[in-house]
């Protein structure tokens, strides 16, 4: 039986997932030639696959000898599921509290500011 599906992605999880997106689909061996050099070897990339196929992020066809692996999931709905993980975990629910804390901890410039204004108003 698989695993329930992780809400967030480990850093190296991400990176395959990247990898995927970009691609659509890939074999391990495509994935580790599309890391930076000497990222990560096969036997590696090939666990980590294992690993986010149980988690629910990919599913594999196998092509003759090789497998070939395509993301269950999209970037958006990656997103989507982090958020809704952070707010639920760090923030009461709350979106407010989440925005808040980006703007008193990060460095938001007058361009995203208007573009977050014009983006709220939008939403009303």
């Amino acid at each position: 039986m698989a695993r329930r599906k992780s809400p967030t992605l480990t850093e190296v999880e991400l990176e395959l997932m990247d990898v995927l997106w970009d691609k659509g689909q890939a074999t391990v061996s495509e994935i580790v030639e599309a890391l930076p050099e000497e990222r990560l070897a096969y036997s590696s990339v090939l666990t980590m696959m294992r690993i986010l196929e149980q988690k629910g992020y990919v599913a594999h066809e196998k092509e003759g000898r090789a497998f070939i692996y395509k993301p269950l999931v999209d970037r958006q709905q990656a997103q989507k599921t982090v958020i809704g993980y952070l707010l639920k975990r760090f923030f009461n629910n709350s979106p407010e509290l989440l925005v808040v804390n980006l703007l008193d901890h990060e460095d938001v410039g007058p361009k995203e500011v208007k573009r977050l204004k014009k983006m709220i108003e939008e939403t009303r």
